[in-house]
């Protein structure tokens, strides 16, 4: 689905390269579980993937489409239709309400709206807001919640109408363990009757996701170390290593 080729990327400001990735791959229903430290490159990565931010070097290319080859607008509508983003920052609109943030990507992508019509929006909304526990404030601004629920509210906005490409930029930060079992398991089994077929990247630099990894069905984890490069290791053997720290390994 996923298919990165010699990609390097810097920002206009710096010598050096945040990423340089010779080569890289994500299959159809791939789950991948990004672990790194703050500032290594794991934003940069998600938003060059999602066409926020365009390479120096490179191609990348998910299903037929080279996003690196789209304009602005292109990569806006690409986004719009087939990807679901959770920001570290939640990026939610302040002067709407909960439900009126969640139901957002239906009105940008005619390809989420054919999967959730007008008279369905209502109960599709409010079937996941159940699942996430956020359903008592739907109609409340989103500025009157607490960081952990307006965490859950953006992971609402992007599931919702089914898309192809997820990616959560440290998706359970702000959550309590029950409601990080709660996400994952709406990642993992959502309304789409096909959820084998979506790819997922889950970035953190701390280990709360570490025990959660096997109920998405991780297939390999990948961490990113000072060599700017992203490798992949089996889930059952991985151990990371950080400057610094002792070796950190599963339970």
């Amino acid at each position: 689905m996923i298919k990165i080729e010699n990609l390097k990327f810097k920002y206009p400001s710096s010598c050096e390269f945040v990423l340089d990735i010779p080569e890289f791959s994500i299959k159809n229903g791939e789950k991948i579980f990004l672990y790194g430290p703050s500032g290594c490159g794991k934003t940069t990565f998600l938003e060059v993937l999602a066409g926020i931010n365009t390479p120096s070097e490179g191609a990348v290319n998910i299903g037929d489409q080279c996003i690196t080859k789209m304009n602005a607008a292109e990569k806006d509508q690409f986004r719009a239709d087939n990807m679901g983003y959770i920001f570290q920052s939640f990026n939610l609109i302040p002067y709407l309400n909960v439900q009126e943030n969640i139901t957002l990507p239906l009105y940008f992508s005619s390809r989420k709206r054919g999967r959730i019509s007008v008279s369905d929006e209502n109960k599709v909304t409010l079937k996941i807001c159940k699942f996430l526990g956020i359903d008592q404030f739907l109609e409340r601004p989103v500025t009157e919640l607490s960081v952990g629920q307006q965490q859950r509210v953006a992971a609402a906005r992007a599931i919702i109408g089914q898309p192809s490409l997820i990616l959560a930029d440290e998706p359970t930060s702000a959550l309590d363990f029950n409601h990080r079992e709660k996400f994952i398991s709406r990642v993992r089994d959502p309304e789409s009757p096909s959820p084998q077929n979506r790819a997922g990247g889950f970035p953190a630099h701390g280990s709360s996701l570490f025990g959660l990894q096997a109920k998405i069905k991780v297939k390999r984890i990948i961490f990113n170390a000072h060599t700017r490069l992203l490798e992949r290791i089996p889930f059952k053997n991985y151990k990371i290593l950080l400057p610094g720290q002792s070796t950190l390994a599963p339970g």
